[in-house]
């Protein structure tokens, strides 16, 4: 059986840099407390490594779980209105989640930089349960269509 994994080229690092540069909402998946998978949809912008950072509440079911065990995938590309949704580029990213609180001495500056790409959280980004969500990118796989499956390293997704 042939190998469907392309290696990885400059083309395919540009696609996935732009999947999460353009990324405002993804599907995280995590493990809850009984073990099982969830998934959930989560807001997404481009932090300041270029890596995805979202905005969460310590209610959500979600974040819960990720304080239990910080290992989770996230999902970011989204199909246009038009053609099959299988042939539209996606990237799976496996990591680990880490939060910057209310406190933390880079809270401040992360909130600017949140806001400026999605204005609409400042009704709730000072709520006190509210954190910023960071993925350690551990590995990555990036489906840029129909025949275009690569495997791509956390440096594979720098700037």
């Amino acid at each position: 059986m042939t190998d469907p994994i392309r290696p990885t080229d400059a083309e395919a690092r540009s696609l996935a840099r732009n999947l999460i540069q353009s990324a405002r909402f993804g599907a995280l998946a995590v493990t809850d407390g009984d073990c099982l998978p969830m998934v959930t949809r989560i807001a997404s912008v481009p932090g300041l490594d270029g890596l995805p950072l979202s905005l969460v509440s310590d209610l959500s079911a979600h974040t819960q779980a990720l304080k239990s065990n910080p290992a989770c995938a996230l999902m970011l590309g989204e199909p246009d209105d038009k053609g099959d949704p299988l042939t539209h580029p996606r990237l799976s990213l496996q990591g680990k989640a880490s939060f910057i609180r209310h406190g933390d001495p880079a809270h401040a500056h992360t909130a600017a930089h949140y806001l400026s790409l999605y204005p609409k959280a400042k009704l709730y980004i000072g709520f006190g349960d509210f954190s910023f969500l960071r993925l350690t990118v551990t590995r990555a796989f990036l489906n840029g269509g129909f025949g275009q499956a690569f495997v791509l390293t956390p440096d594979d997704l720098c700037p």
